[in-house]
């Protein structure tokens, strides 16, 4: 059976119970309750328009599954259980119906069915999480991190120069990039789901989030939203986060959003990323868990799973503040030079987080309004090409052991739940396929490539330059 065979199905024309029993959905006395989507409980999730409770759901992925719950799953689910059926979502409870559900995207496509197909014949279903090799990097980026956050947290020679290994400013550069890494190769595929098919180990891995400054929690909320609705100007809290500082969207010209400072952010973008090590680690949102990006898309984060999971984010941070501002400034005192030392670690780390994924979706002629198809007719747009044309790959297999595979980001996109270390086997099978179907894909050999079409995508966008009338062409 070809992946998703039965995904397009009506499931609003049965219900099942508890037991998976199907029932007659036209009997008054069992028929599912008309229902909004507003109206959602913590403990429900909608997914093609049909409510399910996962109270009592024992999800073979972890409780991961009530962290979206009171929500519209259906995009998320598509994407992370690329080869289920509606057999699968028999297993949950069927509590109504929702009548507003309008879908923007659409599963099942001819591309998706071949990429899927040929993909699952290099890495086989039950298969794509962690390798052997994915975890061996992991043990070493690991062991790296605890051996510098030690020597940060108790080092009183950072204005020692007579030996350079001892200094604060090499100490903080090298700390900053290995807490990168950890950001890069262990947290992103276990908050993924994709570093094992064991939850606790995805679970505990993720907590690499909290080591380097993030929040376990509020990340989900936002790369899983973002992974969602990737560069959709309203819906991807990536797409307006920089919001007024520098433009993401490219938005037309006289749009509200726009400010005259904008056409100079070509220059100074890549300087405010270095400062989005103080964002993260000073963002009180980690108080109570409730994402500003998500939460303005729409996505609820009112349910008791996450609630429960507010102190824990608490005494996290409260953690990485003591080991990486408090204690360097009682071990080498409170002044400039240490509090610079402290911003140097966290520009490095910024720099090497927030450039590459600013790579990843914004560069010349990436796709910036995936659903304008569906804005225009009312149907929906097919998710994969959307999830390929906006998004870029660039290097190989080195670059994939530095970035955590983050490189193949259109692969990433395609299949956020496989462990990272697969992607330079399927790329190629990937881009063979886009250009049979006629889907662009982004490629750049080179690294310093990509980051030069990304330094004129930010000026065209901060200028509106992509609007203005081309000459000779007839188009706008």
């Amino acid at each position: 059976m070809p992946p998703n065979a039965d995904i397009g199905s009506n499931l609003r024309n049965r219900i099942v119970d508890k037991s998976t029993t199907e029932i007659d959905s036209d009997d008054p006395a069992t028929k599912p309750a008309l229902r909004s989507l507003k109206g959602l409980k913590g403990t429900e999730v909608a997914i093609e328009g049909v409510i399910y409770d996962i109270a009592d759901f024992v999800h073979p992925g972890g409780e991961s599954i009530k962290f979206f719950g009171g929500n519209d799953v259906t995009v998320q689910y598509k994407m992370i259980h690329p080869y289920h059926t509606n057999k699968h979502l028999e297993k949950m409870k069927v509590v109504g119906v929702a009548a507003d559900y309008e879908p923007e995207y659409k599963f099942d496509t001819p591309f998706e069915r071949e990429i899927k197909s040929e993909v699952f014949k290099i890495v086989r279903r039950g298969r794509e999480f962690g390798t052997p090799g994915y975890f061996f990097r992991s043990v070493i980026y690991i062991a790296l991190f605890f051996f510098l956050q030690y020597t940060f947290a108790t080092s009183t020679s950072f204005f020692n120069y007579n030996n350079w290994y001892e200094s604060g400013v090499f100490i903080a550069i090298v700390f900053g990039i290995s807490q990168a890494f950890i950001g890069l190769n262990v947290q992103h595929d276990a908050n993924h789901g994709a570093a094992s098919k064991r939850p606790w180990i995805n679970d505990l891995l993720g907590f690499g989030a909290d080591l380097i400054g993030g929040c376990k929690w509020n990340w989900m909320a936002q790369h899983w939203t973002h992974h969602a609705f990737t560069n959709h100007a309203e819906k991807d809290p990536d797409s307006f986060s920089s919001e007024p500082v520098f433009n993401f969207n490219d938005y037309p010209r006289g749009h509200p959003k726009r400010r005259f400072w904008h056409r100079f952010q070509g220059v100074y973008f890549l300087m405010i990323l270095s400062l989005y090590w103080l964002s993260m680690v000073f963002n009180p949102q980690v108080i109570d868990l409730r994402h500003a990006g998500a939460q303005y898309v729409g996505i609820s984060m009112e349910n008791d799973f996450i609630k429960a999971r507010r102190k824990w984010a608490i005494a996290l941070r409260a953690s990485y503040l003591y080991l990486n501002i408090y204690c360097p400034l009682i071990n080498n005192g409170f002044n400039l030079q240490t509090v610079g030392i402290i911003m140097l670690m966290g520009m490095s780390e910024s720099l090497v987080l927030a450039v590459l994924f600013s790579l990843s979706h914004n560069f010349e002629h990436s796709e910036r309004n995936p659903t304008a198809e569906y804005d225009k007719t009312g149907e929906p747009v097919c998710w994969f090409k959307s999830q390929v044309e906006s998004s870029s790959t660039y290097g190989g297999g080195i670059a994939g052991a530095l970035t955590g595979g983050l490189n193949f980001q259109v692969e990433h996109h395609l299949f956020p739940r496989m462990c990272s270390a697969n992607y330079p086997y399927i790329a190629p099978t990937v881009r063979r396929i886009c250009k049979k179907h006629g889907v662009k894909y982004a490629y750049y050999p080179w690294i310093w490539q990509n980051l030069r079409s990304t330094i004129s995508y930010m000026h065209k966008a901060g200028t509106g330059a992509n609007w203005e009338l081309q000459p000779l062409s007839g188009r706008a």
